[in-house]
């Protein structure tokens, strides 16, 4: 997979904006709100002994890595859906897939994410492009055989029976 495809983020408009509004919660809201925590715990005292100081720290860090992580999504965002008529595997598509030539060992999932699809209350399992399995199956098309490293070290293959837009 180019690059550039594992950079792409598919969003339906409906994620975006959500994303969208997050993003802009945190940089002006949330980053207000924190910096008062912090300030009313450095007027406390002794910061070295100051758990609410600490505490109050480690939010803003947490905040700020969000913040650098949804600037990322949005600025790498594709808005709508993935073609129909696409012949190859891409993110925001459901997937059918057999383990080892099996036809009865098989799952299907979401090649994305449920934030960044739009679906948070769905029994569809997910998988990101960026994983080993999604990484190895964007581009396939209907019938490939590819394979994937397992994070216990085992090369694991599938093959591609399905794949449509998800719908929700």
């Amino acid at each position: 997979m180019s690059e550039a495809a594992q950079s792409t983020v598919w969003l339906t408009q409906e994620a975006y904006d959500k994303l969208a509004g997050e993003l802009e919660f945190l940089k002006g809201e949330g980053r207000r709100t924190v910096s008062a925590k912090i300030a009313q715990a450095r007027d406390e005292g002794d910061l070295s002994e100051n758990g609410g100081y600490h505490a109050a720290r480690e939010e803003q860090g947490q905040q700020e890595a969000r913040i650098r992580q949804l600037e990322a999504m949005l600025r790498d965002a594709h808005i709508g859906e993935p073609s129909h008529a696409a012949d190859t595997v891409t993110p925001g598509m459901t997937v059918t897939i057999c383990y080892d030539g099996d036809e009865d060992d098989t799952d299907t999932f979401l090649l994305g994410s449920r934030e960044l699809m739009g679906v948070t209350d769905t029994e569809v399992e997910v998988f990101s492009p960026q994983s080993p399995l999604g990484a190895a199956i964007v581009g396939a098309g209907k019938g490939d055989t590819v394979s994937y490293e397992a994070p216990n070290g085992k090369t694991i293959e599938v093959t591609v029976l399905d794949f449509a837009v998800f719908t929700g």
